[in-house]
């Protein structure tokens, strides 16, 4: 059966129990309307951060140097995507938001993963990134205090933003 070159599971491929099959072809009919929510509360945020005076990464934001490009690439309807990065400029920092954001407001979880239907955030450098030494880090723009935010669509925007703001106003 695992024989790469004959066996099997490389020429059939793997398969998924009937329970997970069935429960993700539940899920596909409304993934559209679950991405364009999860992609235009991120411009949402994204937009709202910056005006807390805080660095935020997303190519939604003009100022974003792939902008432009962004803009001619995106689909108009689902936005610029889900994932925003903010730069705390350390990893205390970093760590300290997150845990508001999680312990205090409940705004989302820390997590390395991305898809799911809470905000989802880590701290790259240390985590996902964390094998790579400095110098590698830096040419990547990896700070110390990047966080990385895939934003979630549970609950209401206004509920979540101010979750977010009572957290950072916390720091």
């Amino acid at each position: 059966m695992m024989d790469l070159r004959g066996g099997s599971l490389m020429l059939l491929g793997p398969t998924m129990n009937a329970k997970v099959a069935f429960e993700l072809s539940e899920r596909i009919p409304h993934l559209g309307l679950r991405m364009k929510e999860h992609s235009r509360r991120a411009q949402v945020y994204a937009e709202r951060m910056r005006e807390l005076g805080m660095k935020v990464i997303y190519p939604g934001l003009t100022d974003h140097p792939q902008h432009k490009v962004a803009t001619e690439m995106v689909n108009r309807e689902y936005g610029y995507g889900g994932l925003l990065s903010i730069d705390m400029e350390t990893e205390e920092r970093a760590n300290k938001l997150m845990m508001y954001l999680q312990n205090a407001t409940q705004f989302g979880l820390m997590a390395v993963s991305l898809g799911y239907y809470e905000t989802l955030m880590s701290c790259s450098g240390s985590s996902t990134s964390s094998e790579l030494d400095p110098s590698q880090k830096a040419a990547a723009g990896i700070s110390p205090g990047l966080i990385r935010m895939s934003v979630g669509y549970a609950g209401t925007l206004e509920q979540k933003w101010t979750q977010f703001e009572k957290a950072f106003i916390r720091m």
